[in-house]
């Protein structure tokens, strides 16, 4: 399995603004509508990848807890779906009600706003501001299949309780490591 990091985004940047299907509402949804009181979590994943695999179960766990403190998470998968069929929009939706996903799952059909984001890996977390402004990028935690480590989402985690708290993270940010995005 390929072990692509993320690119780390420049802190501060804007979140690059969407309309994409969300694949579970069957809408089309924007940022705007998306977006979170206090914070918004853009998570690039997709539906086969091993390093997402892994994690699910816990990024739904963390997604319950932060979204009724007012941070909003939003899942997309760019992947290629002509080469990787199980990631496309009807393979999502059903990915997204078996796991009870919290959060809209769009298809970024034409890879778009994963260029825009600069995503590189499933999965690629984003934290922005109530502002739309990015304050962590990278892991959610150091965990991967086969390391041992515990999946808890501990830099995720961290980094909405800074945001929440209005502190600063002085936690190394480090980037994500999964599957490369499926590039057409």
């Amino acid at each position: 399995m390929a072990r692509t990091p993320s690119n780390m985004l420049p802190l501060g940047t804007v979140a690059p603004p969407f309309n994409m299907l969300d694949t579970v509402s069957d809408e089309f949804k924007t940022l705007k509508q998306l977006q979170g009181k206090h914070g918004t979590v853009v998570v690039f994943i997709c539906n086969h990848c091993p390093f997402v695999i892994h994690i699910n179960e816990t990024l739904v766990g963390i997604a319950n807890g932060y979204q009724k403190k007012g941070i909003k998470f939003i899942a997309i998968s760019s992947n290629d779906v002509k080469n990787y069929p199980q990631d496309g929009p009807k393979q999502m939706k059903v990915q997204a009600e078996k796991l009870n996903y919290p959060f809209p799952y769009l298809y970024d059909e034409t890879q778009a706003i994963a260029k825009a984001y600069d995503a590189a890996c499933t999965p690629d977390f984003f934290l922005f501001d109530g502002g739309l402004k990015l304050v962590y990028r990278g892991q959610m935690d150091d965990s991967r299949p086969g390391n041992d480590h515990p999946i808890d989402g501990a830099n995720l985690k961290n980094a909405m309780e800074c945001l929440l708290q209005n502190t600063s993270n002085t936690l190394p940010q480090k980037p994500s490591i999964g599957c490369n995005i499926k590039w057409k």
